[in-house]
C-alpha cells in the first residue's frame, strides 16, 4: 500500500475508484471477493482506491472496521493508495480514529453528517478528529454550501484538509457558483471533481480541478484512465466519446440508486461476487437487475483505446 503523503501530483495520477465493499450471504466483508474487485481495478491501471458511500460506510458495524482496514492492506498492490472513510457520526469517526492509530493510512475521508450538524459545529468535529487521528482529513462537500466556501479556507490554511472531494451535483456543472466560491478558498490541485465521468471534462477544463473520483471505473478501469489521460492531454474529443460510453450505466446509477446499481453492476459483469446489498439499502427489481447487467457487460466489453 501506498503510504506517502499525498501531493498534487499523486491525485493526478489515477481516477480515483469508489469501489463497492462485497459481502458474503451472511454480511460479513469478503476478502476474496473484495481481492477480486481490486485487482480487477488495478489492472486496469488505477492505483487509487476510496472506500465511502459506495462501499456503504456509513453504515458499517464499529466492530468491524478494524477488519475492514486489514484487509484492505492485505489486498492492494504497494503502490495503490487507499483512503478509506470514517463518520458521519461524530462518536462514531472520533472511535474509528483510534482503530485508525494501528494503521499507515496517509488520509481518510470523513463522510458528510447533513442532519443534527452546523457549519460550525462541522468544522469544530473535523478538527477534533484531525488531533485525535494526526493527519489532515478528505472533505467531502457533496451539499450545496454544506459549508461555507471561507470556512472551507479557513480549515485548509489551518492544515486540516488533505484534498477535497467536491460532489454536489447540478442540472449544468458548468454553472457552479459554490464551486467557483470554493476555489477562490483553496488550490484546484487539491479538489477532486466526485460525481464519476459525467462532468468530470468540465470540472478539469473550466475549473482546472487535478482529477475525478469514479463508481464505474470498477466496471472498465482502463477506459476511465484512458479518459482521464485524454482530458490532462486536452484530446476532449476522445474525452467526450469515451464519456459518452459510461452514460448507460451512470444513468440507471442517476434513475435507480447509485450506490445499489454499482454493487451489482460488478457482479452482472462477472468481475465479483459482490453479495448482498447492506442494509440499510434494498436489491434492485427483477426489470432493474436485467437492465444493469446489459448496461454493465456492454461498458466492461469496451476496449480501453
Amino acid at each position: 500500500m501506498d503510504t506517502r503523503t499525498i501531493t498534487p501530483a499523486r491525485l493526478a495520477e489515477s481516477v480515483i475508484a469508489v469501489p463497492p465493499l462485497a459481502r458474503d450471504s451472511n454480511l460479513r466483508i469478503d476478502e476474496t471477493e473484495n481481492r477480486k474487485l481490486v485487482q480487477f481495478i488495478e489492472k486496469g491501471g488505477v492505483n487509487t482506491l476510496l472506500y465511502g458511500g459506495n462501499a456503504v460506510l456509513y453504515h458499517v458495524r464499529t466492530s468491524e472496521y478494524a477488519r475492514l482496514l486489514q484487509m484492505l492492506v492485505e489486498i492492494v498492490a504497494e503502490n495503490t493508495l487507499v483512503v478509506p472513510a470514517v463518520g458521519p457520526a461524530y462518536g462514531t469517526m472520533m472511535d474509528q480514529a483510534e482503530v485508525l492509530t494501528d494503521f499507515d493510512f496517509p488520509t481518510v475521508m470523513i463522510l458528510p453528517q447533513k442532519d443534527i450538524a452546523d457549519a460550525a459545529g462541522i468544522a469544530s468535529g473535523v478538527r477534533r478528529f484531525v488531533d485525535a487521528y494526526g493527519k489532515p482529513i478528505v472533505l467531502y462537500l457533496k451539499h450545496d454550501r454544506w459549508l461555507p466556501a471561507e470556512l472551507v479556507g479557513k480549515m485548509y490554511r489551518s492544515g486540516i484538509i488533505s484534498w477535497v472531494k467536491y460532489a454536489v451535483v447540478r442540472d449544468d456543472p458548468a454553472e457552479d457558483r459554490y464551486l467557483r466560491e470554493v476555489l477562490a478558498e483553496v488550490p484546484s490541485d487539491i479538489v477532486v471533481s466526485g460525481i464519476g465521468e459525467q462532468p468530470a471534462i468540465i470540472h478539469m477544463r473550466d475549473f482546472d480541478v487535478v482529477g475525478f473520483t469514479s463508481g464505474c471505473v470498477c466496471v472498465n478501469p482502463a477506459k476511465s484512465m484512458a479518459m482521464l489521460r485524454a482530458i490532462q492531454s486536452s484530446d476532449l474529443g476522445t474525452a467526450e466519446q469515451i464519456r459518452a460510453e459510461f452514460c448507460g450505466l451512470e444513468d440507471l446509477r442517476n434513475s435507480i440508486n447509485p450506490i445499489r446499481v454499482l454493487h451489482r453492476a460488478v457482479e452482472l459483469a462477472d468481475i465479483c461476487r459482490s453479495g448482498p446489498m447492506y442494509p440499510m439499502l434494498g436489491e434492485l427489481e427483477v426489470e432493474e437487475t436485467a437492465a444493469v447487467a446489459a448496461a454493465a457487460t456492454q461498458l466492461r466489453a469496451l476496449g480501453a483505446a
